[in-house]
C-alpha cells in the first residue's frame, strides 16, 4: 500500500508552505498517473481515469467526493462518458501542497 494513503491531511491555511522541490521528487514516484500541470500560473496534479461507461465515471466520482469532504480537501472532478479527470491543489496557497499527493494516493486508491 502506497504511504501517502496512511496521511490524514492538516488543515491548510494561506500562507502554509507549497511542497518543495525535494518533497515533489519523493511524491511523485509514489503516484506515477499523474501529472503536473500549469494553469493560470498554479500547478496542480491531475489524473484522468479510464471507465466503461458513464455509470461507473460517475459512482467513481461520487467516492471521490466522499474522501474529500472526508478530508476536507477538495478537487476539480470532470466526469465524462467513460472518463473522470481528477485534479488536486491547495487552493488557499495557489499551487501545491503535501496535501495534494495524499489525495492524489487516495484517489487511486479508489480506482477499482
Amino acid at each position: 500500500m502506497n504511504e501517502l494513503t496512511q496521511i490524514k491531511c492538516e488543515a491548510c491555511r494561506v500562507g502554509a508552505p507549497k511542497a518543495t522541490p525535494e518533497e515533489i521528487d519523493q511524491y511523485m514516484p509514489m503516484i506515477p498517473e499523474w501529472m503536473i500541470i500549469e494553469d493560470s500560473g498554479i500547478n496542480k496534479l491531475t489524473r484522468t481515469y479510464s471507465f466503461d461507461d458513464f455509470e461507473q465515471a460517475l459512482a467513481f466520482t461520487n467516492r471521490i467526493g466522499a474522501i474529500a469532504e472526508e478530508e476536507g480537501h477538495h478537487p476539480a472532478l470532470l466526469t465524462e462518458w467513460g472518463k473522470v479527470t481528477v485534479t488536486w491543489w491547495t487552493h488557499k496557497i495557489e499551487g501545491l501542497h503535501v496535501n495534494d499527493f495524499v489525495m492524489a494516493a487516495k484517489s487511486d486508491g479508489e480506482y477499482t
